[in-house]
């Protein structure tokens, strides 16, 4: 959980920067959020790539070396001296949460026990809310006030404690089973397990198309200053927490795509009410909904992959990592392009499009699956997860 604090921190401090850092590095608004989609795009593509590099290592050398690199990353970031050294380092800095994200998750399937993996899993992703809590607004006040290079140098110092702390808790001699290309195949080619994996890229880039720039937004148009917004990504995280602490409660109950699919549903109904928040305490409102889905979402799409396939967990985990930074990178390039040309008004339904998809295919997975249930219980027996089921069945199941 630590660990995944540090790597959410980095992964928002250029959004949560991003007014100073772009005023600092003479670039636009719509430029400067680039580095979130090339960072996106670099993660997507390693988080597959270096899972299948990485299988055999000692997963407390592996997490612990990811989050050193990652905290060095961060670090010589902040000493770039302009935007085209900064966005090379960026990219490479990223690297680590490509590794660590998925891997952790993935260790967590090897510690808990069955019928507990879903709620170890929400837990550890527990710490991407601690960051929008603490660390968002922190990045936002300090790169308000300070500037975004020392919101790039905290990420480093951060980083670097969440490497000791994981050096110290993980048993050492924790490795998963190394999977051959045909678990990869297996992975990749089951229609319900990468229809898991799509419905998170499209959820995620329904988020990014506007979470992207809310710095701007909050200063541009709702005229805020440095303690106003980092008040509002204060608000939007502690409600971030209560989304993932509560499906933590609820998720072993209502099985995880329902829960999934429920938290999106959330989001889209903020993006629904998004014109409406002309105003601090309007905003503050409008936002609650997409708070309490945002990191809950993505804690419920991991654990059911985790449910469908434990012995695919370390590929799917990666895959579904990947799937969220893919989403990312087309949110805010397509935000960017969007914003280039016609300003923030059109952000809020182009997210909610790609939300709605989201939604749909989601729904329709959860259908398939239990039609697929019905007819392979006779040979499978009720105690083996089918690809796409959850572990505990959902009432309609039942």
């Amino acid at each position: 959980m630590a660990g995944n604090f540090a790597i959410g921190c980095g992964v928002m401090v250029t959004a949560g920067s991003l007014n100073d850092l772009v005023t600092s590095l003479q670039v636009s608004v719509a430029v400067g959020g680039q580095l979130i989609s090339v960072a996106a795009a670099v993660m997507a593509l390693g988080a597959p790539l270096l899972a299948a590099m990485v299988g055999r290592t000692d997963r407390r050398w592996l997490l612990t070396a990811a989050l050193v690199w990652y905290a060095a990353g961060h670090a010589l970031a902040a000493l770039m001296p302009n935007f085209a050294a900064l966005l090379p380092v960026r990219a490479l800095s990223v690297l680590g949460a490509a590794v660590f994200t998925p891997q952790a998750a993935a260790a967590m399937n090897l510690l808990a026990p069955p019928a507990e993996r879903g709620r170890a899993i929400t837990f550890i992703f527990l710490g991407w809310s601690l960051s929008s809590v603490l660390g968002m607004p922190l990045h936002s006040y300090i790169g308000e006030a300070w500037g975004w290079r020392w919101a790039f140098a905290l990420v480093a110092v951060l980083s670097l404690l969440a490497a000791v702390w994981v050096w110290r808790t993980l048993p050492g001699g924790l490795r998963a089973a190394p999977l051959s290309w045909q678990s990869w195949r297996t992975a990749l080619t089951n229609p319900l397990l990468i229809g898991v994996v799509a419905v998170t890229a499209l959820s995620a880039a329904g988020q990014f198309t506007l979470f992207s720039y809310f710095a701007p937004y909050y200063r541009q148009v709702l005229q805020t200053d440095a303690l106003a917004v980092s008040l509002l990504f204060m608000w939007f995280g502690a409600f971030g927490l209560l989304g993932n602490l509560l499906l933590s409660r609820f998720i072993d109950r209502y099985g995880a795509a329902r829960c999934a699919t429920w938290m999106m549903a959330c989001m889209a109904l903020s993006l629904c009410l998004w014109p409406l928040a002309l105003s601090v305490p309007l905003m503050a409102a409008v936002l609650v909904p997409w708070a309490l889905g945002c990191f809950s979402s993505n804690s419920a799409q991991q654990a059911r992959l985790g449910a469908a396939a434990p012995a695919l967990a370390p590929a799917l985990m990666a895959l579904n990592t990947s799937a969220m930074y893919l989403g990312q990178a087309v949110g805010a390039g397509s935000g960017g392009v969007l914003l280039a040309h016609g300003g923030f008004g059109g952000l809020n339904w182009a997210g909610l499009a790609w939300l709605l998809l989201a939604i749909g295919l989601s729904s329709w997975l959860m259908r398939l699956t239990r039609l697929e249930a019905a007819r392979e219980l006779p040979r499978h027996g009720p105690s083996q997860p089918l690809p796409g089921q959850d572990a505990v069945p959902d009432r309609e199941s039942k």
